[in-house]
């Protein structure tokens, strides 16, 4: 869903192998899925977020495809930049991936339950 002659896009089973590929430089995104090998997408997010912290890492944009609205905690916690809930939509996937190329945020809001406000009867 995102290929494209514009894009260059690498596969990781094993979150470390993430950390050493960013640490090897001209990274724009790192895309995680939650369920990744050995090392969650939150502690890979966490441990990019605390190589940046001092300096031995430049910063890099994170996008975490999530599997449950509930995980929306755990990537705002760890920093990300950016989430998908599944079951992933390619427009929604895609839309992300502009804004966040573009270094802003961007936070799937598909699942968000309605607002709802008390009003005082007159």
């Amino acid at each position: 869903m995102l290929e494209g002659p514009d894009l260059s896009i690498e596969e990781f089973a094993n979150g470390r192998d993430v950390l050493e590929r960013v640490k090897g430089g001209d990274v724009d995104l790192v895309i995680l899925d939650m369920q990744i090998g050995a090392m969650g997408a939150m502690a890979i997010c966490m441990d990019l977020r605390h190589e940046e912290s001092y300096g031995a890492l430049e910063p890099v944009s994170v996008l975490m495809l999530l599997d449950r609205r509930p995980d929306v905690f755990l990537a705002r916690r760890s920093g990300a930049e950016g989430f998908v809930v599944k079951p992933l939509d390619p427009q929604r996937v895609r839309a992300a991936v502009r804004a966040l190329l573009r270094g802003e945020g961007y936070e799937d809001e598909t699942f968000r339950p309605a607002t709802v406000r008390a009003t005082s009867a007159g």
